[in-house]
């Protein structure tokens, strides 16, 4: 395949298609079984991450690699540290997985820093706009049966949603899975999407399109994982817009995300009521599987396991652990089913704890830091911000929709900072020679030539 020359800017449209792939294969989440156990998850990212490494070939650098292997090193070490060797095939496992994961999201990441914005912004804007689309026609046209049917056929049956009466109680309808497994990955692909396109976007009415975006989706595919929407924008306005915590530029993008943070209470009490009275009632199963027992266990592992966690995908080791302290906690009912302890530990922000313990957790955060660095990503806390917030809404530590979010977010910096195409031209014309500039720009203002 042709590879483009590295002084140019901007995509072709095969780079462009390979990243909608990957893309769409973050959404779908389809994996494939190599073995029984050893499953190869979004396959369509990874076919489109293999092709876009090759194409980016010749802008991979030697630090890069450096710091990829300096990132892989720490996660070997940290599973050959932790308890018990009986687990190492099932850690091993978790390694080769995250490898797979974080090399397809760094061919990713090589591929969209050498595009326009205008390009990234095109494109997430019509996967957005196609979700919105597509679950208008599941809910209000005849699409549900295909999607059901497809879900069907791509999706184990223990992972397809089943949970419809309950959609009907908390929403009053049914909520679009869009050919996903669940709801909940419709509602996270277009808030990861969306807020990554209000990043990249150079469009003057953007935060008006974004607050229409948000609006459409409430309505269309409601959950309370489109309330991360408003939460992104904090780090949006403090660590690219505001640059940090400096000068006057930051007091006021600070000051406009304690508008956001009250924004975000207000529509999250008035449109999720129901589900907000089932979570103080300690009804909500899924609240407490996302978010109050992944937490509850990771302050476990740091009791028991500090220096290095159960290990990656270390969930058969800590099976007992889980257990005990979901028992043991009056959020959690005994009438809640727990058939696969990796079912209920769905984030994996406290995931990464509970793999990895304290000292090795903070570990591999220093190095994937290093790493960033090394790739010039603009912001470190506006990458690992986002990664944060978008942890609690999606678990699979391993696997490529973790990684994609912190690799995605760190293009994201270098494509915020990059000025406009047209500036671009303004600034060549700048940078020319005084004799050239000026006979640019004489002729630029010659009147025109009579008929």
């Amino acid at each position: 395949m042709p590879v483009r020359p590295a002084s140019s800017r901007g995509l072709d449209p095969l780079d462009l298609a390979l990243i909608a792939l990957f893309l769409l294969g973050l959404y779908l989440g389809v994996a494939l079984p190599i073995t029984a156990r050893t499953p190869i998850t979004c396959v369509p990212s990874g076919v489109a991450g293999l092709i876009l490494l090759w194409r980016r070939r010749d802008r991979i650098e030697p630090l890069h690699l450096a710091g990829l292997s300096a990132v892989l090193a720490v996660y070997l070490m940290s599973i050959l540290s932790a308890t018990d060797w009986a687990f190492l095939p099932k850690r091993f496992t978790g390694l080769l997985q995250l490898s797979y994961s974080l090399v397809i999201s760094y061919a990713l990441f090589l591929t969209l820093v050498q595009s326009e914005r205008n390009q990234v912004a095109a494109l997430l804007l019509a996967f957005c706009a196609a979700i919105l689309i597509g679950c208008l026609l599941e809910t209000y046209g005849n699409l549900r049966p295909l999607s059901d049917k497809v879900r069907s056929l791509i999706f184990d049956k223990g992972m397809v949603y089943d949970a419809d009466l309950r959609d009907e109680l908390l929403y009053g309808r049914v909520r679009p899975k869009l050919f996903t497994s669940e709801p909940s990955a419709v509602t996270f692909a277009f808030t990861h999407y969306a807020s990554t396109w209000f990043v990249v976007s150079t469009w003057r009415w953007k935060v008006a399109v974004y607050v229409a975006l948000l609006a459409g989706a409430l309505a269309v595919l409601p959950g309370p994982t489109l309330i991360l929407m408003l939460l992104l924008l904090v780090p949006y306005l403090i660590f690219i817009a505001g640059r940090g915590f400096g000068g006057g530029r930051a007091v006021l993008a600070v000051a406009l995300s304690a508008v956001v943070l009250i924004v975000a209470i207000v529509v999250g009490k008035l449109l999720f009521a129901e589900r907000l009275n089932e979570l103080a009632a300690g009804r909500d199963a899924s609240f407490f599987y996302r978010f109050t027992g992944p937490m509850l266990v990771a302050l476990d592992t740091f009791r028991n396991f500090p220096w290095a966690g159960a290990g990656l995908t270390g969930e058969p080791f800590l099976t007992g652990r889980v257990i005990d302290v979901f028992m043991n906690s009056p959020a959690f009912q005994t009438a809640w089913r727990i058939s696969k302890v990796s079912e209920v530990l769905t984030n994996y922000f406290w995931l990464h704890w509970i793999y990895l313990g304290l000292v090795w957790g903070m570990l591999s955060l220093a190095v994937l830091s290093l790493w960033l660095r090394t790739l010039k990503a603009a912001s470190l806390p506006f990458c690992w911000a986002v990664w944060v917030i978008l942890g609690q809404a999606s678990g699979a530590y391993v696997g490529p929709r973790t990684w994609a979010v912190l690799l995605i977010a760190a293009a994201a910096t270098v494509l915020a900072r990059q000025a406009p195409a047209a500036t671009r031209a303004v600034q060549g014309v700048v940078r020319l020679d005084p004799l050239h500039r000026r006979l640019l720009l004489s002729r630029r203002r010659l009147p025109p030539r009579p008929a």
